[in-house]
């Protein structure tokens, strides 16, 4: 049985669960825009061409001429997708159905008929399709992922600064470990994303226009007076990218997998996020609002799940495995060229997707988070084992012998209260001052400078 294809008969969730939530990637990443970039780099390429008087069969564009170029991209649609695709049914062959495709539009225009000669002039289809998904790269970074990722940054270094002075009970291990305070803990995931996006927002994005084996054989036959690498260069800097220095046929794919390991770091940081939010909230220390009509299990009425962090941290997992396998498989080709470079690209769309979805589901998330302050303060409450260390430690900078056995005899599997713990301290060889500042000490207060940590985040953006 063949079903027609829509959301529900998509075999990859991103065109079907979630094709409402990754709509607006379709215009970047998608084999419309593949083919739309492709058609940017004809285009340009043509318009590099005529400006060089080297290239001394091929005159300088019209103004005319160049607005009708630009008309063919504006009108760009859907349908004339198809007609490219319907092309490519008859040539068997993606590039060659854009060169086609163009020769048709301006068919017409009798300046751009009798140049549409230079329409893909000495060129190898990998210097269109690199270009093209460069520029995809390019535009998914610049104007979906970094704009995402800085709204949960955002949300990240509020929570930070809301919560610098809210005294917490660290855990290592799992364990009840010395306090710090939740904005201090919320200040090292939003100090590590800011490194991890700064890392991947300088990812240089590169471009290649050599020809066939990157010699620029071709183009050196016709016009061996021309600057090659120059014009090539003119054309790159125009797509906003950058040459590439010395290539195969292929430009070597080296910064896309630069890209997808920087991306890949950042979504590893993001998913340790979401998984210590998921512990905090299991903990009890935030509250999660709770949504009219939503339900957390089909059998427990009460659950409230954190199912937008747990939804994070799925999507995250998709698209790193995904852009592992970039930077892994896509430096490698065989020789000047081998195909298996082409289905892997096309998959780029989807590592993106995931982590749109996962980027969406952790702001969602956020906006669903409250700490609960009483919990919090009770479980402090409920830990002055904490303080062990900093008694032992007064204690042996005072030099009372064997201080750390001591609290390990007192504390190590123990339940201790203030009055327990005040009763040792009454007991100790050390001044009077040192016996009535720890005896005035709470867990609450045993932050050392978490706070200040906190609010140097804000402070180093100001």
């Amino acid at each position: 049985m063949s079903l027609p294809l829509n959301a529900l008969t998509a075999i990859s969730p991103i065109d079907g669960r979630y094709d409402r939530k990754t709509q607006s990637l379709r215009a970047v990443a998608s084999e419309y825009a593949l083919i739309r970039y492709r058609l940017i780099v004809e285009i340009e390429w043509l318009r590099t061409l005529a400006s060089e008087p080297e290239v001394a069969d091929l005159d300088a564009l019209s103004a005319d001429a160049d607005a009708r170029l630009d008309t063919v991209l504006e009108h760009f649609d859907v349908a004339e997708a198809e007609r490219v695709k319907a092309i490519e049914a008859e040539t068997n062959h993606d590039v060659k159905a854009v060169e086609y495709y163009l020769r048709e539009r301006v068919a017409d225009h009798a300046e751009l008929a009798t140049a549409s000669e230079f329409f893909h002039f000495a060129a190898t289809s990998e210097d269109i399709n690199n270009l093209a998904y460069a520029q995809m790269l390019a535009d998914a970074r610049d104007s979906h992922v970094l704009p995402q990722v800085d709204e949960v940054l955002n949300a990240v270094r509020q929570l930070a600064d809301n919560s610098a002075s809210m005294a917490m009970l660290a855990r290592t291990h799992g364990q009840p470990a010395s306090p710090t305070t939740l904005g201090k803990e919320m200040a090292v995931f939003a100090t590590r994303l800011e490194r991890q996006r700064e890392q991947f927002a300088a990812i240089a994005i590169l471009g290649k226009m050599n020809g066939a084996v990157g010699n620029y054989n071709a183009h050196l036959a016709a016009y061996p007076d021309a600057d090659w690498p120059a014009i090539a260069a003119q054309l790159i800097e125009r797509l906003g990218l950058a040459p590439s220095p010395i290539t195969t046929q292929i430009e070597p794919h080296d910064f896309i997998a630069e890209y997808a390991h920087a991306l890949a770091r950042l979504n590893t940081v993001l998913t340790d996020f979401c998984r210590d939010i998921w512990g905090y909230i299991s903990l009890g220390y935030f509250q999660q609002a709770s949504v009219a009509g939503e339900v957390g299990s089909s059998t427990m009425p009460h659950k409230v799940n954190p199912i937008d962090f747990e939804n994070a941290e799925g999507n995250l997992g998709v698209a790193n495995a995904l852009l592992t396998h970039f930077a892994e498989k896509l430096p490698i080709s065989r020789f000047q060229r081998d195909l298996t470079d082409s289905t892997v690209l096309r998959n780029f769309g989807v590592a993106i997707a995931h982590g749109h979805l996962a980027y969406a589901s952790t702001l969602r998330g956020l906006t669903k988070l409250a700490p609960n302050a009483d919990r919090i303060a009770a479980d402090l409450g409920d830990n002055w084992v904490v303080l062990a260390e900093a008694i032992q430690t007064v204690m042996r900078a005072r030099g009372v012998p064997g201080a750390y056995e001591q609290l390990k005899t007192l504390t190590r599997g123990q339940t201790i209260d203030a009055d327990a713990m005040a009763q040792f301290i009454a007991g100790l060889d050390i001044s009077d001052a040192d016996k009535q500042r720890l005896a005035a000490m709470s867990p609450a207060d045993y932050t050392g400078n978490a706070e200040a940590q906190a609010r140097a985040l804000a402070a180093r953006r100001s």
